[in-house]
């Protein structure tokens, strides 16, 4: 199966996170390589932007031997379809280049919900029960040329799977669910805090085990609940709430 791995330089809260570096290796490359433990995930492409910005993901990819695909910037609806279409995707797994601390066991999980049911779409985000930053999701590609052939909206088109997720009608959705609800920990990468805390976890945790997992995690902040205060702070899902915004002016 297709993982397409969207990242991209000019992040406008935390320009230049992807390539941040975590114990001497870039943060977009330790997500990789994390990603890449995944059973399930045959093929792994990032998609980036053809901005000259993104020039730096583009060698980033380039040296270390990872499939990369350009399209563009702001839909990035469009550049998420033309990647899948041109790699002949029948289905494809979604996730983005701010999660550092992703957990191959969750992706492989949630890619398998997906296999054992007849859904169109399924992911771990529709009701939102693992921590912000495990984030998954897998669609088949009809349901994404759906998307990029009727979305009109620009938070449709920045954001690739809304779309989708709005159209309970149209689409047989399915949540993976955890048995705990862990969704107030924030351990996606917006902001200078959130990058301090994905820090703090790589240097109690990467050189005892380089895949360590959610649940090595989730023991690291029983031992250390000091590392929550570093971005508790920051308020969830800022980007789409800033696009929904967007389009209401726009209206």
């Amino acid at each position: 199966m297709l993982a397409i791995l969207q990242a991209r330089y000019s992040s406008s809260r935390l320009k230049g996170k992807a390539i941040k570096p975590i114990l001497g290796k870039e943060m977009l490359l330790h997500q990789i390589q994390r990603i890449q433990k995944s059973k399930e995930i045959k093929k792994l492409i990032i998609a980036t932007s053809t901005d000259k910005s993104d020039d730096i993901i583009e060698k980033l990819c380039i040296n270390n031997d990872i499939s990369v695909f350009r399209g563009d910037l702001k839909n990035v609806l469009d550049r998420f379809y033309q990647c899948a279409k041109e790699n002949n995707a029948k289905d494809v797994i979604r996730l983005t280049g701010d999660c550092p601390l992703i957990d191959s066991e969750i992706i492989d999980s949630t890619i398998r919900h997906y296999k054992n049911g007849k859904y169109d779409y399924v992911s771990n985000v529709l009701i939102p029960s693992f921590p912000d930053g495990q984030d998954v999701e897998v669609m088949s590609m009809k349901t994404l040329k759906t998307a990029w052939e009727n979305a009109t909206k620009n938070s449709e088109k920045e954001h690739v799977t809304y779309y989708i997720t709005q159209r309970k009608d149209k689409f047989n959705l399915g949540n993976y669910k955890n048995k705990d609800d862990l969704s107030h920990l924030r351990w996606s990468v917006d902001e200078l805090e959130d990058f301090v805390f994905v820090l703090r976890v790589y240097e109690n945790l990467y050189n005892k085990n380089n895949n360590f997992s959610m649940e090595d995690i989730l023991s690291l902040l029983e031992k250390h609940p000091e590392f929550l205060e570093i971005n508790s702070h920051i308020e969830h899902n800022l980007g789409l709430k800033k696009s929904l915004l967007e389009d209401r002016q726009l209206n």
